[in-house]
């Protein structure tokens, strides 16, 4: 009985610990936009910063799985648990340096004259920090059914990369002073849709977390 409410407190301080990282991944990915949308470099050097942090806890949490695995032994939904937390937290850690990544850009952006309002792009950050939270929620919850339908959500996130690209496209054709600021651009949405890609990865963990069940490639 001791051993189990042990592993007990071990799983909870994981998934507050997994909470955590979560939390700062969404944050780097919030504030990124803002610095390119408010021309705020300062803030953009702050997500920078901040992804030392976000390093080491991916790093702890690395560490917890191993010694839980090794010394708890968990099985059937606690190991699924353990082995989602285990494939989730480099995802949150990537998602994190496309945040890092939209930053860099932010900075050289804002020196240069503002090629447009970024509103479409801001958008898509939006609704891409929206579903990431939402994927936490659910995971938090195992709640596969939240989980499942987040993942329909990513649809509009590929429908507004769709629209950015061929506008920023569209742009460099008939304006080449515009190319290097455009396709710069073009590289921030590309992160953004990347991040809805692993907010996806996140939701069929927590699927498989709660149900044993695969949909990764499922039609």
């Amino acid at each position: 009985m001791e051993l189990h409410r042990r592993l007990d407190d071990e799983l909870n301080a994981l998934r507050d610990r997994m909470l955590i990282l979560g939390g700062e991944a969404e944050k780097a990915l919030q504030r990124a936009i803002f610095s390119l949308v408010e021309r705020d470099t300062s803030t953009a050097h702050e997500v920078l910063v901040g992804d030392d942090e976000i390093d080491r806890l991916e790093v702890e949490i690395d560490h917890s799985c191993i010694d839980i695995i090794a010394l708890r032994q968990p099985a059937a939904r606690d190991l699924r648990f353990v082995m989602a937390v285990v494939k989730m937290t480099p995802i949150l850690e990537r998602i994190a340096d496309h945040a890092c990544n939209i930053a860099r850009i932010a900075i050289d952006l804002n020196d240069e004259p503002r090629l447009r309002s970024y509103a479409e792009l801001q958008r898509m950050a939006e609704h891409a920090s929206s579903m990431l939270h939402s994927a936490l929620d659910a995971f938090t919850e195992s709640d596969a059914k939240a989980a499942r339908k987040i993942i329909e959500r990513d649809l509009e996130i590929n429908d507004l990369y769709g629209h950015i690209f061929h506008d920023l496209i569209e742009m460099m054709a008939h304006d080449s002073a515009t190319s290097s600021r455009a396709a710069r651009l073009l590289l921030i949405a590309k992160h953004i849709e990347r991040v809805g890609d692993y907010v996806k990865d996140i939701c069929e963990l927590t699927v498989y977390m709660t149900e044993a069940a695969y949909i990764k490639h499922s039609k």
